[in-house]
């Protein structure tokens, strides 16, 4: 595990991650809850999603509030809100995990597909942000997005989810122009590779593929993990970057540095 010797200080903060149940989301729930955040996590998966807020009530020694719920259904969206501000009164930090890949190139997306792409990786975005940002301009909050790199840089076999976050880029930029007059800011971070749990232990070919080729198509030899991508999420929370809004922040790397291999 890679990791900095970085304090962050959320005490007294609330801070919803959505898709905190594995990967990116459950490790940066734990990187805030370690960091003194009272947490909202959020998920379709109950089983691993109690286990993510169990452990963060460990490392908090505070309540957790764990909400199962679709994000593409929008009663449960509002409910997400609405429990949130039942439960802590307030709302500082909306990080935007969630989301879905569906593989295919052009010719072979469905419609369908292309749908639920959208649906789960901009429009849900779209919709809990717009629910939160009154209560993120009382807090003078933040929002971070969990983007990719493909957003910029497009693979071949992944055309519905890029595009579906190129627009998640956009969105950001066009959120942060129009909320920093409320001093709340928004930013994204766009990952390459990230080894989460899941690919580690996955038996698929493919996957096993592409983590052995990450050694020579990222300038560090190597794919990311977990916790470095929630450690630029922590930073980009933080005061730390009270000047940084609209920005898409590459963990990558050096991949985006580097022709293709």
């Amino acid at each position: 595990m890679v990791s900095s010797n970085v304090v962050y200080d959320f005490s007294g903060k609330v801070v919803l991650v959505t898709g905190a149940a594995s990967g990116i989301g459950q490790g940066t729930a734990y990187m805030f809850a370690k960091s003194g955040a009272r947490l909202v996590v959020t998920d379709r998966d109950e089983t691993n999603l109690q286990e993510t807020a169990k452990k963060c009530e460990e490392m908090s020694k505070q309540k957790t509030l764990a909400i199962v719920g679709d994000l593409t259904v929008q009663s449960d969206l509002e409910n997400l809100i609405n429990k949130t501000m039942e439960t802590f009164k307030q709302l500082d930090v909306l990080v935007n995990n969630a989301g879905d890949l569906i593989m295919g190139t052009c010719l072979q997306t469905s419609t369908e597909d292309f749908d639920k792409m959208m649906n789960i990786n901009i429009r849900s975005v779209f919709q809990l942000t717009k629910m939160a940002i009154p209560h993120l301009k009382k807090t003078k909050g933040n929002v971070i997005n969990v983007s990719t790199l493909g957003s910029s840089r497009p693979q071949i076999g992944f055309s519905a989810y890029c595009i579906s976050k190129a627009g998640l880029d956009q969105f950001t930029r066009a959120a942060a122009i129009e909320l920093g007059a409320d001093q709340v800011r928004v930013n994204c971070v766009n990952p390459s590779i990230i080894a989460t749990d899941k690919c580690s232990s996955s038996s698929d070919p493919s996957v096993k593929a592409a983590m052995e080729r990450s050694k020579m198509t990222h300038a560090l030899g190597r794919a990311g993990t977990v916790d470095e991508v929630a450690e630029a999420i922590l930073f980009l929370a933080s005061g730390a970057a009270s000047y940084i809004t609209g920005a898409s922040i590459p963990i990558d790397g050096g991949r985006s540095a580097m022709i293709p291999v």
